[in-house]
């Protein structure tokens, strides 16, 4: 297990933000995070008792070669402080509800990585409150429900990765749906190489990624996405608020795309998010395109050290059975 970055440097970057005033009493690493580390920090002699720290320094990304990424891949591993503050601004704009950013450094001379202080919602995510306190869950997700409407109404004319079309860049590929494509027969490929189940459907598997992405029809608008929109990437604040985290990699893409991915993640509680007009040609390449990805992914995550080892094999093992599902 890799030696993550000394939590003791902490204490100097939340002073910056709260005053000299404050001091830290504890320190925990929260669960979940493969890019950045994740830190709440307690404190005593200030309004905030919490903040969360996000770093972004390499040894907290656990993703083989996520630095030789090119940021004109939509698909890339999204990480960093520049495409955190870029989607934080975005959303920000449109009324959708982001943590509150208190410092950005990336000078790495108040801490030897990129940071960033944000607020701290502890009062839990999504995810946990569906078991916790349903009727709580139910109005945050009617919330959430609100803020994707406004985000995949925002249309653009081209798609890609907030932090590069605020550059002006221009993504790669011809079309969100040629994009998908030739990432779900390069998932097919790696997780061919991995698992003797899916190479045995390798040729079936191909052909019917092909056959459904001829029959997707151009489109030139693109609503704004999350990208990895689960219950766990939504927290909830004191007030009942969805409030989204993770969001480094939000794009212009179709939003059949995300809807893919809320159905998914959501489950039964997905007819809440569900909307009329959606492409169904793109539903069927995408939901195929999707299980190929939530296969060799985590396969390609335990090439390294990842901690979490069990759930990464739950996750592989769950997809690659619902892929092979949707052969005809």
């Amino acid at each position: 297990m890799r030696k993550i970055g000394e939590i003791e440097d902490l204490s100097g970057l939340v002073r910056d933000v709260l005053g000299p005033g404050c001091r830290v009493v504890a320190v925990d690493r929260l669960r979940g995070g493969s890019k950045k580390g994740v830190y709440r920090v307690r404190v005593d002699g200030s309004p905030l008792t919490s903040v969360i720290v996000y770093s972004w320094a390499e040894e907290e990304n656990f993703w083989p070669g996520w630095n030789e990424a090119d940021v004109r891949d939509p698909f890339a591993p999204a990480s960093g402080l520049a495409p955190f503050l870029t989607a934080q601004r975005s959303l920000d704009s449109l009324g959708v509800r982001a943590p509150r950013v208190l410092l950005s450094d990336g000078s790495r001379q108040r801490y030897p990585a990129d940071v960033a202080v944000v607020e701290d919602i502890s009062v839990g995510t999504l995810e946990e409150l569906f078991e916790s306190d349903p009727a709580r869950a139910a109005a945050a997700l009617d919330d959430l429900a609100a803020m994707t409407d406004v985000m995949h109404r925002h249309l653009a004319p081209k798609y890609g990765r907030m932090d590069l079309l605020e550059q002006g860049g221009t993504a790669t590929g011809v079309s969100c749906e040629q994009l998908v494509l030739g990432r779900a027969l390069h998932d097919l490929e790696e997780a061919s190489g991995r698992d003797r189940r899916i190479a045995a459907a390798d040729g079936h598997l191909r052909d019917r990624l092909h056959d459904l992405a001829v029959r997707v029809s151009p489109r030139a608008e693109y609503g704004l996405i999350h990208g990895e929109l689960g219950p766990d990437h939504v927290l909830v604040d004191a007030d009942g608020h969805a409030v989204l985290i993770d969001i480094e990699g939000l794009m212009h893409f179709d939003i059949e795309w995300e809807h893919v991915f809320l159905r998914l993640r959501f489950g039964k509680h997905y007819p809440a998010l569900s909307r009329p007009g959606l492409d169904p040609q793109r539903l069927n390449l995408y939901m195929l395109a999707m299980r190929l990805s939530l296969v060799a992914g985590p396969l390609r995550l335990l090439d390294g050290d990842f901690p979490d080892r069990a759930s990464m094999h739950g996750i592989a093992e769950h997809n690659l059975k619902e892929a092979l599902a949707l052969l005809p």
